[in-house]
């Protein structure tokens, strides 16, 4: 017989910090709602003008700053990309009255990301009829976890 060392386990680990820092209850399907609700802008009413006045700048802050926890599990070193390409993506389709179509895609990858339930209609009518409560509400939420990682 050969000579067989335990071996450890591997852990699962998720990149960034707590997804859920309210710790809200999970429904059956293992989702929970938004920490913030949609008119939940009170709590964050600089991003609130900031995404009613410049919805393209507080869009491409909001994916860079997702997209750099999902890659790295750190928070964006300078809060987020608000002039990049996805901004300019976003403000040519707003000149068309279309720039709340990108939107569904992104609040859709913000829910997964933290197991919030929901679908793609209901992010449509969010972004449709309140694209600066959903922008914010969504940027509330990675803020969330980027202050999990501070600590």
């Amino acid at each position: 017989m050969g000579n067989h060392q335990m071996q450890p386990t591997p852990m699962m680990h998720q990149n960034g910090g707590n997804r859920n820092a309210k710790n809200l209850p999970l429904d059956s399907h293992g989702e929970r709602e938004w920490s913030e609700g949609i008119c939940g802008c009170c709590g964050a009413f600089g991003t609130c003008i900031y995404a009613t006045c410049c919805p393209c700048m507080v869009y491409g802050k909001n994916k860079s700053r997702r997209e750099q926890l999902d890659q790295t599990g750190t928070a964006h070193a300078g809060g987020g990309s608000a002039c990049g390409g996805d901004c300019c993506l976003h403000a040519a389709l707003l000149l068309c009255g279309l720039g709340w179509i990108l939107q569904i895609g992104e609040r859709g990858a913000t829910r997964r990301r933290y197991g919030i339930g929901g679908g793609c209609f209901g992010d449509c009518c969010a972004v449709f009829w309140c694209n600066p409560c959903a922008l914010t509400q969504e940027s509330q939420e990675i803020r969330l976890e980027e202050k999990t990682l501070r600590r």
